[in-house]
């Protein structure tokens, strides 16, 4: 399935490959891999809260950013905060040491882009992810947001706010 113009990029509308996933949906399962190129899944996670942070690369801005943000201030609450971009497991490795990220998991879809496809937020044009951000809570899309410009901040304040 592709929905085109989902989103934008710099104003340009882009295709997203897969079905888009709403609150209430049952939380598609995913493989991607870890800095250690070991496979992680979001069974990996059962019986936890599950923040799932979705950048379309780490070395850009927003995502710093965002990765950042999230690493602080979810830190001390009881939830797993994965991050999953398409770059490199070494790149993200790279990242995660150099910007201190110590209470999230940056991971990578690159190999087959499994997340991307299973949440609807695989950028066909660029092989990239849209940015979005899902919490799933017992297995089921407790929190959806696909931010609409690829270069835009998701809305940290609402997340924040759900989590509590």
């Amino acid at each position: 399935m592709e929905r085109n113009g989902a989103v934008t990029m710099k104003g340009n509308p882009l295709t997203l490959v897969g079905a888009e996933v709403k609150v209430g949906d049952k939380a598609p399962g995913f493989t991607v891999v870890n800095q250690a190129l070991q496979p992680v899944t979001l069974a990996d996670y059962a019986g936890k809260t599950v923040v799932i942070s979705v950048t379309p690369s780490l070395d850009t801005p927003v995502c710093y950013f965002q990765l950042r943000k999230f690493n602080a201030d979810l830190g001390g609450k009881d939830v797993a905060v994965l991050n999953i971009s398409m770059d490199l497991p070494f790149a993200i490795k790279r990242f995660c040491a150099l910007a201190e990220i110590e209470n999230a998991v940056g991971l990578s879809d690159h190999k087959d882009a499994s997340f991307g496809e299973a949440y609807g937020v695989l950028i066909k044009e660029l092989r990239l992810l849209a940015r979005a951000v899902f919490v799933v809570q017992d297995g089921v899309v407790t929190y959806a947001e696909v931010v609409p410009e690829a270069t835009d901040a998701p809305n940290y304040d609402k997340l924040l706010a759900f989590i509590g």
